[in-house]
């Protein structure tokens, strides 16, 4: 207080004031001058904070956990409430989701706010089968839609890495807004035993899709893939027929096993009800891609956003391809390993294999309700 004394001393009105009120005056102008810097830095603090969050960086907001009881499918319930990320960004992009499906120039990539927005979620549904069926063309057209975000690559968790644990899987799913549906394909799925049970576990509100393909023509499919990467695969009908001579088809090889759709269907149907299903023919997906793209729209829920208007027939290829996106150079079609050409197989091992499955597809045609036309 050295300083204080000096003060008072030299001026005649604050000897009067005397030493302790000084000090009270002075001590008052300090607690004041901590108070706005205390408030000014917690402002500071508060607006980054929210910055960072409205950017999708505050790892620490409750994580959305699929309502598995919920009677409402699809619908997603949060721990402790909702995000503030989802809070402040619903309205806006309702508008802005429902603005743009209109403009949808069928490109790879979903319009959507930044990827940085929205939440991880188990998908609402999955494409679960079938190898050469057509699965990847129907994710594909799926993916102009705006109220689709997909993952691209085929996870395989319910099959190959389910002991990675649900984290593991939530975690490779894109973000997705409110009002998003989030998929993912993986074939395999169809055939795998213990697939219907762990995907039940996961939700029992999941939709699943099948597509499916004429049997005889699947693996024909399956088999020229093959070969593209083993050259020196026996022939067709060498791997079809335990016995050349009696016609006893080899229901061990891959190729022809996958393709007796009603087995596989029966253990599904142990867990998930027909409703829950949705078979998609791989034939009009090729015939007729945007009526076939509009009955699984509808399954989904969403808006008739894909058309015919985003499809050519590729002459070349085979089958459909989408239109050029604006902007982009060339249309975009599947890659390479699509539309190969299918080795000579004789008509009677042809014949043999469509007589070997027409039982299963009649069964397959009664439990599905359609006839798909295979014979």
């Amino acid at each position: 207080m050295r300083h204080v004394s000096c003060v008072v001393s030299s001026c005649p009105g604050l000897r009067l004031m005397g030493c302790s009120k000084w000090r009270a005056a002075l001590n008052l102008g300090h607690l004041r001058v901590q108070s706005k810097l205390s408030v000014f830095f917690t402002m500071i603090i508060l607006f980054t904070y929210l910055f960072y969050c409205l950017n999708g960086y505050c790892d620490s907001l409750p994580r959305p956990v699929y309502d598995q009881q919920s009677n409402h499918q699809n619908k997603i319930t949060l721990k402790d409430g909702a995000s503030q990320q989802e809070k402040i960004t619903h309205n806006a992009s309702q508008v802005f989701r429902e603005q743009m499906s209109d403009f949808s120039d069928g490109s790879s990539d979903n319009i959507s706010i930044a990827n940085t927005f929205g939440s991880k979620k188990f998908p609402q549904a999955i494409i679960i089968g079938v190898k050469k069926g057509g699965t990847r063309a129907l994710l594909e057209f799926l993916r102009i839609h705006p109220d689709v975000r997909a993952v691209g690559s085929e996870p395989h968790f319910f099959d190959r890495f389910y002991d990675k644990g649900l984290d593991w899987y939530r975690n490779l799913m894109p973000r997705t807004l409110e009002g998003q549906i989030t998929m993912e394909k993986t074939p395999s799925y169809f055939i795998t035993k213990e697939a219907p049970r762990r995907v039940f576990s996961m939700s029992r509100h999941t939709k699943l899709i099948v597509v499916v393909r004429d049997p005889v023509t699947r693996a024909v499919s399956d088999y020229t893939q093959t070969l593209t990467k083993s050259p020196g695969l026996p022939s067709f009908q060498n791997l079809a027929f335990r016995n050349a001579t009696t016609g006893l088809i080899d229901t061990t090889w891959s190729a022809v096993r996958i393709g007796i759709y009603a087995k596989h269907l029966e253990n599904w149907l142990r867990f998930f009800p027909l409703s829950r299903l949705l078979f998609v023919s791989g034939e009009r997906l090729v015939t007729d891609p945007a009526g076939e793209m509009g009955r699984v729209q509808d399954f989904l829920g969403l808006k008739r956003v894909v058309t015919d208007k985003h499809f050519y027939f590729n002459q070349t290829k085979g089958f459909p391809c989408l239109k050029k996106p604006e902007g982009s150079s060339r249309p975009r079609c599947l890659g390479k390993s699509k539309g190969r050409p299918h080795p000579q197989i004789p008509s009677e091992v042809l014949h043999r294999l469509r007589d070997f499955y027409r039982p299963f597809n009649l069964k397959f045609y009664q439990m599905t309700g359609h006839d798909f036309g295979w014979d």
